[in-house]
């Protein structure tokens, strides 16, 4: 069985602004809840970008054995799914309803299946009965929840995120880890957040100037308090007692 994503060597960079991402090799088992922890501008939002073929580079990537380029784009996303930073930004029909049927229905299913999928997926993500509600009626932790329901009706193997819980107060920030600690899917998580790392992934993958620092399980990674600080990081209340460093 294939890895869900295989990272081999992968550089990219912009002409004006030389490597953001140096000779990432990494490997992710389905199932994971990773997390790519690091300080703004490490290039976590980038290789997200580069699993998802909206950028290429140098190496190689395999989501779930397909390699990641523009020629099997549709079929790579129809494996890996995007949960932009900003809702907003995935949120743009009149409904939350209409928002969620949007993917199924570009996938070519019949209306029945596109209906019992949205449906199942608003469910999931504790909003039914709003499905009439214009989305900028909704909160902030609804409209991330309504942004993972537009994923999780196209049925994907893996869901990436992007700061998920930013500007949320703490009990949607709550209420959405224990939606994403209750999914099967395999997720990869960019945050600068390590409070929010260490709640929901039990593993870390610590990138800084586009190359992969330390790779393991969120608690051994982050708990070293030497390594978080080095890279502008702090170390999470959960796992303070256990730095050795600390």
């Amino acid at each position: 069985m294939a890895q869900a994503v295989e990272v081999r060597g992968f550089t990219f960079g912009y002409t004006d602004t030389g490597a953001v991402l140096t000779d990432i090799t990494l490997s992710i088992e389905h199932g994971e809840k990773v997390a790519l922890i690091g300080p703004n501008g490490a290039g976590k939002s980038t290789l997200l970008l580069a699993m998802s073929v909206f950028i290429q580079g140098s190496g190689t990537i395999l989501i779930d054995g397909i390699e990641a380029t523009r020629k099997n784009a549709k079929e790579v996303r129809s494996v890996i799914g995007s949960v932009l930073q900003n809702p907003d930004e995935q949120l743009f029909m009149p409904t939350l309803f209409e928002d969620v049927a949007f993917g199924p229905m570009n996938m070519g299913l019949s209306r029945q299946e596109v209906v019992a999928r949205s449906m199942r997926a608003i469910a999931t993500v504790g909003l039914a009965g709003m499905e009439d509600r214009p989305p900028h009626h909704l909160s902030a932790g609804q409209k991330r929840a309504a942004a993972v329901a537009t994923i999780l009706s196209m049925s994907p193997k893996i869901i990436t995120m992007d700061e998920p819980d930013t500007s949320l107060d703490p009990r949607s920030r709550n209420n959405l880890i224990a939606l994403l600690a209750s999914l099967e899917q395999t997720f990869i998580i960019a945050t600068c957040s390590m409070e929010f790392a260490a709640a929901l992934c039990s593993r870390a993958i610590l990138i800084d100037g586009g190359r992969v620092i330390a790779d393991g399980p969120a608690a051994l990674v982050m708990s070293d308090a030497e390594l978080m600080r080095a890279h502008g990081l702090e170390t999470p209340a959960a796992f303070r007692d256990r730095s050795p460093n600390h």
